[in-house]
C-alpha cells in the first residue's frame, strides 16, 4: 500500500506527534505527507510544522454542507497522493464522500475498548458504568460512529480513585503505542475484513 499518510486533526496533536516520533525512530515505515486541520488554533498544526511537514487549516465553516467539506478534504489528500489516512482527535463526523475514496483507508483511535463508550467523554462514561478496565482502540472507519473493524487495542485499568481525567492521561499514554502499532499493521496488508473483524488472509490492502 502506498505509505503516504494524512493525518487529520482538530486539537493538540498529540497522536500526530506519536506518529511523527514513530515515523522518525524507524518504528513506523510510513511518511506524513500532509496535516489538515479544521480549526486554525490547533496546536497540532505547529507541531507538524515544526517537523517539516506541510500543514493546513480548512475550517468547515467555510463550506455549505458536510459533504462539501469532506470532498474538500479528498481534494487536498488526494493531491499529495495520500495512501491512508489517520484520524487523530479529529473533532468531526466523516461523512460517505471521505469513505467512498478511501475505502478501508482512514483509521481512528478512540479512548475505550469499543464497541464500549463510543461518541464523546469515554472516560467519564468509564467512570459512571463502573468498569474496571478501559483502554484505547484503533480502528477502520465505516458509516458507523466508532463503529469500524478493529484494528489494535490496549487495555488500561481504572483505578478505583480515577476521574476522567486522570483515567485519560493513562490511556492518552496507551493511544501513543497504539496508534503507530495500527498503522504498521495496515500498510503491511495481509489483511481482509469479513463482517465487523479485521482477520489474517488474503490483503485488502
Amino acid at each position: 500500500m502506498n505509505r503516504r499518510l494524512g493525518v487529520l486533526i482538530s486539537g493538540r496533536g498529540s497522536n500526530l506527534q506519536a506518529l511523527i516520533e514513530a515515523i522518525a525512530e524507524r518504528r513506523l515505515d510510513a511518511s506524513i505527507a500532509l496535516v489538515i486541520s479544521n480549526r486554525a488554533d490547533a496546536a497540532g498544526l505547529e507541531r507538524a510544522r515544526a517537523a517539516g511537514i506541510e500543514a493546513i487549516c480548512m475550517p468547515h465553516r467555510a463550506f455549505a454542507t458536510r459533504d462539501d467539506y469532506d470532498r474538500a478534504l479528498v481534494k487536498e489528500l488526494r493531491a499529495r497522493d495520500v495512501g491512508l489516512v489517520c484520524l487523530a482527535g479529529f473533532m468531526r463526523l466523516v461523512g460517505a464522500p471521505l469513505i467512498e475514496a478511501f475505502p478501508n483507508r482512514i483509521l481512528n483511535i478512540h479512548p475505550s475498548l469499543l464497541p464500549a463508550f463510543p461518541g464523546l467523554d469515554a472516560q467519564q462514561q468509564a467512570i459512571e458504568h463502573g468498569v474496571k478496565v478501559s483502554g484505547a482502540t484503533v480502528h477502520l472507519v465505516t458509516a458507523e460512529l466508532d463503529g469500524g473493524p478493529i484494528v489494535v487495542q490496549r487495555a488500561v485499568p481504572v483505578m478505583p480513585g480515577d476521574t476522567a481525567e486522570t483515567l485519560a492521561a493513562r490511556i492518552l499514554e496507551q493511544e501513543h503505542r497504539a496508534y503507530p502499532e495500527a498503522v504498521q499493521i495496515v500498510l503491511d496488508g495481509g489483511w481482509r475484513v469479513e463482517g465487523r473483524r479485521l482477520l489474517p488472509g488474503n490483503s485488502s490492502a
